[in-house]
């Protein structure tokens, strides 16, 4: 064998090794991506286990599935936007919730438990926005 045939073969296995390199990474970006997403929803799942856990409080009933879900309807909107700041009204527009006072207000006493339990931070007077 002279030495462009072996310059040859090495150069042919280069590539080989080159593609092969090329192919597992992107494999890994593809899994690092959907172990994020995954990883995302795990923590968006915990965060509502959580606040519905501490909404009932213990040993008793727990609330009636309207209330549940609307803290899992809040907690969800915020998951969805979690850049966005909201003001109560806003969230309830977004949510299709009646903008009556009473629904507002019962809404204002949810955004503060959830601001109190570090789900949500307030940038300002009557906006809350999900915590980073």
């Amino acid at each position: 064998m002279n030495v462009s045939e072996l310059l040859a073969g090495l150069h042919a296995r280069q590539g080989e090794a080159t593609a092969r390199a090329a192919e597992l990474r992107s494999q890994i970006e593809h899994l690092t991506a959907a172990l994020a997403e995954s990883e995302a929803r795990l923590t968006d799942l915990a965060t509502t286990r959580k606040i519905i856990t501490e909404v009932a409080p213990a040993g008793a009933e727990p609330d009636p599935p309207e209330v549940n879900t609307a803290y899992q309807d809040i907690v969800n909107a915020f998951n969805q936007h979690p850049d966005q700041v909201f003001r109560v009204r806003e969230l309830h527009e977004l949510l299709g919730m009646p903008t009556d006072e009473a629904s507002v207000n019962i809404a204002r006493s949810r955004l503060g438990r959830l601001t109190r339990q570090g789900f949500l931070t307030q940038p300002g007077r009557g906006r809350y926005q999900k915590r980073t």
